[in-house]
């Protein structure tokens, strides 16, 4: 028996609960967290005229990236995985997949800005680096342009960002939302 009055079988069994507790509590934060966020993301990419596929996998990624975070704390947790080698894991792994997919990153957050900004929306006429045609499709890495040939361009959501990029329809809609003169 301990000072307590509790048996140690006892007190290790409370602290068991108590971890389960708070990795369950943790894991209820971080889903509800990654939900608000996707509703946002999914709101702007909607507004931008972003099909469903593009949504979905909005949504996909982010659950993913919070599954891996539920993961790692329920490893923390459990003792399987301390701090600092969960840290390192993590560094490691995030440093890895991140230059592997510089350029796809790059492509979705151009995206993403695209989408926010308003700057392109389906059946927009634009007119990038001698392709001239209606927007088609807006995803997340690209988007395509039935050109005035009948052909369709995949540009890059990156190399749109860049520029030059000119929108013959959406003159009124953007000197609207930025009080263009």
């Amino acid at each position: 028996m301990t000072s307590s009055g509790m048996s140690p079988d006892m007190t290790t069994t409370l602290m068991d609960i108590h971890t389960a507790v708070a990795v369950a509590i943790i894991g209820a934060g971080i889903f509800v967290g990654e939900e608000i966020l996707s509703l946002l993301i999914r709101g702007v990419a909607k507004r931008a005229g972003a099909g469903p596929t593009v949504t979905r996998d909005i949504r996909a990624t982010l659950r993913v990236i919070a599954i891996l975070l539920i993961l790692s704390d329920v490893l923390s947790f459990s003792g399987l995985s301390d701090l600092f080698t969960g840290l390192t894991v993590s560094a490691v792994a995030a440093v890895a997949v991140s230059l592997a997919l510089q350029t796809t990153l790059t492509n979705v957050i151009s995206g993403i800005l695209l989408f926010s900004d308003g700057v392109l929306r389906l059946n927009d006429e634009i007119e990038y680096s001698g392709a001239k045609g209606k927007v088609v499709r807006i995803g997340l890495r690209n988007t395509w342009i039935t050109t005035d040939e009948g052909h369709i361009a995949v540009i890059s959501n990156a190399s749109l960002s860049s520029g030059p990029l000119v929108n013959r329809t959406a003159v009124e809609r953007l000197s609207k939302k930025y009080a263009i003169a």
